[in-house]
């Protein structure tokens, strides 16, 4: 009871200062809420400019990734577990790496971007928002950090039904070579952008460990 009471006061102690390793993950996450917003916009207009909102947001995101280790590297003593700072900046940051290399893809295969492609990035942009929310409340408020977490998480689900149905629908009944091969272009589109929401739930998991852990 000692212990656990001298550990509370102890991270209560670091809470009453600017975190900057929480600040750094709040950049980042910002970043990746905007990159995605991008994304939508890029699948409405697949254009060279919206296509650079999405990359500067992915540059800048890593910028304070590196940043963030960096100040790891030389910090002794962290409020938060290291392991942990570094696994939810990784978790994070692999959402709007996937969201840029998803514009790569798109580009690549010259496909059109369809009706389950804008779903899918607009699932993406939420469950962007939730973790953004959920790392802006994580030091003050770990209740609604974990809250948004959970809602994060809930839209795996959502997006693995999506994925199924789109799938689904993209075999049924191909009439020609093309047709076919038009199909498997968007198989793997789809599916990058189904490993981008669980990027997502990977990163919801991490922040409900942290409050179950630290606060």
């Amino acid at each position: 009871m000692v212990l656990e009471s001298s550990t509370k006061a102890f991270r209560r102690f670091f809470r009453r200062k600017p975190d900057r390793f929480l600040l750094r993950l709040r950049e980042q996450s910002m970043l990746v809420q905007h990159g995605t917003e991008a994304l939508i916009e890029y699948m409405r207009s697949p254009n060279k400019k919206n296509a650079a909102r999405v990359r500067i947001c992915e540059k800048k995101a890593d910028d304070v990734r590196r940043a963030l280790i960096n100040e790891l590297n030389d910090t002794f003593v962290t409020p938060i577990d290291r392991e942990d700072l570094f696994g939810l900046s990784r978790s994070i940051d692999d959402i709007l790496d996937f969201a840029y290399t998803t514009i790569h893809e798109v580009d690549t295969l010259a496909v059109t971007p369809n009706d389950y492609l804008q779903q899918m990035v607009e699932m993406l942009h939420t469950g962007a928002v939730e973790i953004n929310l959920a790392v802006e409340h994580l030091d003050q408020e770990p209740h609604l950090a974990d809250q948004h977490a959970l809602r994060a998480k809930s839209l795996s689900n959502r997006m693995e039904a999506l994925y199924t149905r789109a799938i689904a629908d993209l075999f049924n009944d191909p009439t020609d070579l093309q047709h076919v091969v038009a199909m498997l272009k968007l198989r793997e589109i789809y599916r990058h952008l189904l490993h981008a929401v669980q990027s997502t739930e990977r990163a919801a998991n991490t922040i409900s460990d942290l409050v179950m852990k630290f606060y």
